[in-house]
């Protein structure tokens, strides 16, 4: 039991609570195209052990056999709590989907069978779907908005053995019926501290794969895109992250030997004004480090910005277009026209920053006609020595505006439970395997082209131990055209 003191009419009085023995599992195990730290998992456990609580974080990502090591991990400890991160619900990959949570339902019969713990749920993908995935897991609650918030809240209610249904952010299920309550609104910015990863997670073993140490610098957002569901997950305000504690962090990071970096905010470049103080301010502090970011927006790129970036230390960025067809940008609901994505691409051509291009085809309004406009910009106005990721179809979350598409087209009839497994949009006015050809096509002659098969190729984990191995580091998509003529000189195609 572990005291502590409020201070009641100028008296103390002592309470008690019990000091939680709790376990927080980690369940993504998807390591393509390559293993992603669990950035929100080692926050919120970083944060439950400050309030006092003894924590274990059970990372699933390199194990082989994740049942049997829970199984194990629940023989030793016995906890009072089990919380579950659940990162992404599927692969969004319409030509191989997988659905991760299938692997879930015999890591929560594991804990029902050896321990009466309750199971709390949390993560990006429990944001996004919440009343979906209680019934389909049968967890007691689901953690919604900041888990490093959140949880430790919860956490208090139970050492006290209060119920926790009276908590913002807070959903469950009672007597069939999906209870939740709103997040609290808060009007504080974005922490970007980073948690102590190699208390957590086999931080070596992520670091052999290529992976990137991620860092957020905000949460929010104010774009209205047809598909996304991040104003879900963090809402539609901005909460900015201090430029100078941004230096900080990646101080910290660096001084600890962590030199490469990820922004894995949903768009860096927005606001403009902030990435570029993040960016100016990296740089006068001349730490030795790469950075990445991979989720630049078009319309707001431009030759200051890049400049900074460079002087900042990136060694890549990616930049999210979409399409470069104007019918297909407004039927995504992007807010920036193909004229902004030509005009990105020529600021790119006066840099020698590596970049990605990231396209998205069949979304509404997309036809033969628009997927050749974009496949012709790709070709003609994008550096070769850059990458270029074409892939085809939306996953469709309930709430969001293409769902509301897809059900008007007649494309669409499953109820919200029923999307909880991967539901695909294609536009009705292009036909799949003729897009799927033409992007092949593309790829046959352009080495820098990739699509989803390359992203998914058991090929990857064995480039990545071999790319560590001879000194390459990420982003391993810069050697794209380099890795692809190599594999097919052996016969083979990625």
């Amino acid at each position: 039991m572990l005291p502590f003191v409020v201070i009641q009419n100028h008296r103390a009085q002592w309470y008690y609570r019990k000091r939680m023995k709790v376990l927080i599992i980690s369940t993504n195990s998807n390591q393509f195209p390559m293993p992603v730290m669990p950035l929100g998992a080692c926050l919120v456990a970083d944060a439950a052990a400050r309030a006092g609580h003894e924590v274990r974080l059970l990372d699933l990502m390199f194990q082989q056999d994740p049942l049997r090591v829970v199984k194990r991990e629940l023989e030793k400890r016995n906890p009072d709590i089990v919380g579950l991160s659940v990162r992404n619900i599927d692969n969004n990959d319409i030509q191989s989907p997988n659905f991760f949570l299938k692997d879930i339902l015999p890591l929560i019969d594991s804990v029902r069978g050896m321990t009466s713990a309750p199971v709390a749920l949390g993560g990006a993908a429990v944001s996004v779907m919440p009343e979906e995935l209680l019934r389909y897991t049968g967890a007691s609650w689901a953690v919604l908005g900041d888990g490093e918030t959140m949880f430790p809240m919860l956490l208090e209610k139970l050492s006290q053995e209060e119920p926790p249904e009276t908590l913002p952010g807070i959903a469950w299920i009672e007597k069939g019926t999906f209870n939740v309550n709103p997040c609290a609104s808060s009007m504080n910015g974005c922490s970007c501290a980073s948690p102590d990863f190699r208390r957590w997670i086999d931080l070596k073993t992520y670091l052999r794969r290529l992976s990137t140490v991620p860092i957020q610098t905000k949460l929010g957002c104010q774009f209205s895109c047809v598909y996304c569901t991040y104003r879900k997950i963090e809402g539609s305000r901005y909460r900015l992250s201090d430029p100078e504690e941004v230096v900080d962090t990646i101080g910290k990071l660096t001084a600890g030997g962590l030199t490469h970096i990820e922004f894995v905010d949903n768009v860096f470049n927005s606001p403009y004004d902030h990435a570029l103080s993040i960016c100016e301010k990296v740089a006068r502090a001349r730490s030795r480090v790469s950075l990445e970011s991979l989720e630049l927006n078009p319309l707001s790129i431009d030759d200051t910005l890049i400049a900074a970036m460079e002087r900042a230390g990136f060694s890549g960025i990616g930049i999210t277009v979409e399409s470069a067809s104007d019918s297909v940008l407004e039927g995504l609901g992007k807010g920036y026209t193909k004229e902004h994505v030509h005009k990105a691409a020529e600021v790119v051509r006066r840099h020698t920053l590596p970049c990605v291009w990231i396209f998205m085809m069949g979304g509404p309004n997309e036809t033969e006609g628009t997927v050749r406009e974009t496949l012709r910009f790709a070709e003609r106005c994008i550096r070769p020595t850059d990458t270029v990721f074409l892939g085809m179809g939306i996953r469709v979350y309930p709430g969001t505006g293409l769902e509301a598409i897809a059900r008007k087209q007649g494309l669409l009839s499953h109820s919200s439970a029923q999307m909880l497994e991967p539901v695909f949009y294609l536009s009705p006015t292009v036909e799949y395997n003729w897009m799927r050809k033409q992007i092949e096509t593309s790829m046959n002659e352009h080495m820098n082209f990739m699509n989803s098969s390359s992203l998914s190729s058991p090929l990857l984990p064995s480039i990545h131990r071999l790319a560590y191995k001879v000194g390459l580091r990420s982003p391993l998509w810069k050697h794209t055209s380099f890795i692809r003529r190599g594999l097919r000189l052996l016969g083979m195609e990625v």
